[in-house]
Formats: structure tokens, sequence, C-alpha cells
């Protein structure tokens, strides 16, 4: 139990420092070319992969979720037992127990690689023809609304990007099966350079949109390369579609509530920025990627800890309850603690953080300001929809996240254009959409998990209440220091202010610090 515990903290300690370097570059390289292109041409640019992140999720479909969780249900101990609880359709049991017929009792990276190498030779044959479809489909598509000649290339060059991280997705999610996020972290740091590299080319000799786009198709082109090299040579899978009709039918089975999660979460992630050009011009989609790409840039935190608590979740429902709702609580902890300082300090910022953009977007501010009133629902929703997927309950995963995307399409069709008309300024619709459906999904989730775990409500209110009387702490001290310093001054020095108030209340203990500390030094057990 203590070696999976150390292996959860050490997994997410790299890869929290690998998408802090990747996201710091990433935010970065955002800023440079929002500062070279200006707003209307950063909203081409970035309706262009909004477009067709939307279709990337009809390639995927769930499939890299499923196989993150099935195969960490076979490569911890207990092989048979993780082999019973994996599913109840008869092929796919079957194609476990032909694995462990391989001669070796018990256990081994044999039996589990040959578990896996079933899982993605199915999985690859299901999302082929899937990947020509969505292509063709955001091709036609692109075509058909009638956009410029400059919009559609952009989306052509992005769709190259769509169909190589798709896969890309896939072969990373063995590696996440095996409770190992190292090579991909190395990976989201080289991706983001490469990224960066080519585009400050094309920038520095003016090569236009389409260049800048090329760039991200260099980056997801390495990335394919090397997830695939890394399955085939470090986990010993071939990289093979298989057309077992049985065993892709149980697939698709289990699949089914992954998918349309995701395909409700990707259009309703993705949808508004579609919907401000379409409603309102590029322009206000300039303005609202300011908001966008900082709220984006910070999941880099729920998003690296719930990496490495997806798989752990799925061990623990399926051999260890009571250790399930401790691991759910201190998920909460952390990313209360992390989010609330983050929301309100940005909040109080924003002026000041826009102008690190230039003055022409200015009218950034208050979308900003709304959207990061949402990041604390942001910031938890993440573990409440790893618990509810890792404990069998993705169909309500996927219902929730249904009547999120009903509501936020709802909202976004009338405040867009209200405030449009109004302020002329449609980016805040879509920003109070933001804030009220987060709200929504949090409440949606939060009914299911007691049902689920017999966790400690009262111990997760104790952490809420702590942080935030130490960010009121935090808040009056920015305000205070706002007109004197420099903003550079301003983060570290409120940061610091918020975790000594908040270490002095309780709100986190030296064996914390300690923990988190040791997963970066400490080898695998």
């Amino acid at each position: 139990m203590s070696s999976k515990i150390s292996n959860i903290a050490k997994n997410t300690s790299y890869f929290t420092f690998a998408l802090i370097l990747q996201k710091v570059i990433s935010f970065a390289y955002f800023a440079i070319i929002a500062r070279a292109i200006g707003p209307e041409d950063l909203g081409k640019y970035y309706f262009a992969i909004s477009f067709t992140t939307i279709f990337a999720i009809f390639i995927d479909i769930g499939l890299s979720n499923v196989l993150t969780r099935e195969v960490a249900k076979t490569s911890g101990e207990e092989m048979e037992k993780a082999t019973n609880s994996l599913c109840h359709s008869r092929p796919l049991r079957r194609s476990f127990s032909e694995a462990s017929e391989s001669g070796n009792p018990g256990v081994d990276r044999r039996t589990v690689a040959l578990s896996a190498q079933n899982l993605l030779s199915s999985v690859l044959a299901i999302k082929i023809p899937l990947a020509v479809l969505s292509l063709s489909a955001a091709i036609i598509l692109v075509n058909i609304m009638g956009y410029p000649e400059l919009t559609r290339q952009l989306v052509y060059l992005s769709s190259i990007c769509m169909v190589l991280d798709s896969f890309t997705l896939t072969f990373f999610a063995i590696s996440r099966g095996f409770h190992n996020l190292i090579f991909e972290s190395i990976a989201s740091v080289i991706f983001q350079l490469i990224a960066l590299l080519f585009g400050l080319t094309a920038l520095h000799f003016n090569l236009g949109l389409r260049w800048l786009m090329g760039a991200m198709a260099a980056a997801s082109v390495f990335n394919f390369c090397y997830s695939a090299v890394l399955t085939r040579w470090k986990w010993k899978i071939k990289l093979l579609a298989g057309y077992d009709k049985a065993l892709i039918k149980s697939i698709a089975v289990i699949t089914v509530p992954f998918g349309l999660f995701a395909i409700f979460q990707r259009i309703y992630t993705y949808l508004d920025s579609v919907l401000l050009s379409v409603l309102a011009g590029d322009i206000y989609v300039g303005y609202y990627q300011i908001a966008f790409k900082i709220v984006f840039a910070l999941q880099f935190l729920p998003m690296a800890f719930t990496a490495s608590l997806y798989p752990a979740f799925a061990s623990y429902w399926a051999r260890n309850r009571e250790q399930l709702a401790i691991t759910f609580e201190r998920a909460m902890n952390y990313l209360i603690i992390i989010s609330l300082p983050i929301s309100v300090g940005i909040i109080a910022l924003s002026d000041k953080i826009i102008l690190l953009f230039k003055s022409e977007y200015m009218e950034a501010i208050l979308p900003l300001q709304i959207i990061m009133a949402a990041l604390f629902f942001i910031f938890i929703n993440f573990p409440i929809g790893s618990l509810l997927n890792a404990c069998d309950r993705q169909k309500v995963n996927t219902i929730n996240m249904g009547i999120t995307l009903a509501a936020g399409i709802t909202m976004n069709l009338i405040l867009i254009p209200f405030f449009q008309n109004t302020y002329q300024n449609g980016a805040l619709g879509a920003s109070i959409t933001v804030v009220a459906t987060n709200f929504l999904m949090f409440l949606l989730g939060m009914r299911w998990v007691s049902r689920i775990i017999k966790y400690r409500p009262m111990k997760i209110i104790a952490t809420f209440l702590k942080a935030v009387a130490s960010v009121s702490v935090m808040l009056a001290l920015i305000l205070f220091l706002k007109p004197l310093l420099n903003i550079f001054i301003i983060i570290p020095s409120a940061g610091m202010a918020y975790f000594v108030v908040l270490f002095l209340l309780g709100g986190f203990k030296k064996e914390d610090i300690a923990s988190i500390w040791q997963s970066f030094i400490k080898k695998n057990a």
C-alpha cells in the first residue's frame, strides 16, 4: 500500500513539474503571439484550433480512458482478482485469461503487456476509421460554413494536429495504465519547446498564420513518434490493429459512457469560441481567448494530480474502499488550497495582468475576472469526475456532462448576443456561462460522491474555511501593495502570506511538505 501511495506522489510530482514548465512555455508563447498578431488574427488562429479540437474527440470517444483504467486494473498485485473485476463480458475475460496462460503464474510485465496488447490492438481498430471520418467531417463543414480561404487553411493544418494528437493520447494511455507518467512528462515539455522554436521563427520572418499553425503540426509529429516508439520498445506492445469483433464489441460497450462524456466535455469547452466567432466576430474570440488561455494554462495542477490519481482510484475501488475515500478527501483538500488563492489573486490583479499583452486587449479584463470566479469549481471538479469514472459510474458522469452541455449551449446562445448588443462585448456572455455551468457540474457530481464512498465532508469544509480566511489576508495585502509595487513582486509576496497564514491555521502540516519533497527524491518502491 505504501509503495502505491509513494508512486502516486512521485507521478504527481514529476508530471506537475513537467506541466509547470510546459504551461509556462505555452503561456509565454501565447503572450508573444497575442502581442504580435492582435485580437482579430488571434481569434482566427484559435477558432481553427477550437473547431478541430471539437472533432478530435470523435476519434478517441473515451477509448484512452478505458485503456488507462483497464491496464491499471491488471498491472497491480493479484492479477486474478483484477481480471475478474475488469468487466463482465466474456470476450474481455477470455482475452485476459489467454494472457494469463503464458506459463508464468502471478503478475509479471510480460503477462500485463499481453493483456494491454489485446486492448490496444482493438482500440486502434476502432480509432483508425473514426480518424478518417472525423477529418473528412471537419474539412467539409468548414467549407460549408463559408469561412475565408485563410481560415480554411488554418483548419486544415490544425486537423493534422487533431489526428496525430489523438493517437498520441492513446499511446500515453498505456503508460498511465502502468502508473508511469515520467515519459509523458518529458514529452509535454519537448512538445512545447518545438512549437515555441518553430513559432518564433515564423513570427520573426513574418511568415503569417499558416506557418504559425505549422509550428503546432511539427510538435504534434514529434509527440506522435515519441509516444509510438515508447509503446513499442518500452512496454513491448506492437502498434497493430486487431479486428477481433467480439473484443471490439465489448470495448465499445464499456466506452460508450466514456465517449459520450468526452464528446460533451469537448464540445462544452470549445464550442463557446466557435459560437463567439459566429455570433460576435473573431475579435471577441481574441478577447475571450486571453481569459480562456489563462484558465487553461492553470489547469495543469488538477490535470497532473488526477492523471496520477485516476488509475489509483480504479485500483482502490477494486481492492480498498477505505483508502479510496481518504485519497479523495486529500485530493479535494489540496485542490481547494491551491485554487482559491489563484482565483482571488488573478481577479484582484487582472488589470495588471492584461497589460502583459497589449492595450488592445483591455476589453478582456472583465471577462477574465468573471472566468476566474469559476476556477475553484473547475479545479475540484477534476477529482469528482475521476472518482465517478474510476468507480464504474461513468454513465452518471456522462449524464451530468450532458446536462451541463445543454445548459452551456442555451446560455451562450442567449447571453452572447445579449452582451454583444448591449455592451458590445459578447465575451462577457461566454464568461458568465463558464461560471454558471462549472458550478452546476460541481452540484451534479457531489450529489453522487456520498453514494459511492463514505468520505468526511466536514474535513473538506474545514479546509475550505481555513483557505478562505487565509485568502482574505492575502487579498488585503494585494490591495495594499498593488499601487506601490510591480506585479512580479506582489505575486510571490501574496502567495507567501497566504501559505504562512494557512499553515498557522492548520490547513496543512509539515508532513505534507515532507511528503511532496520526498516524492521527488525517493525512488519508486
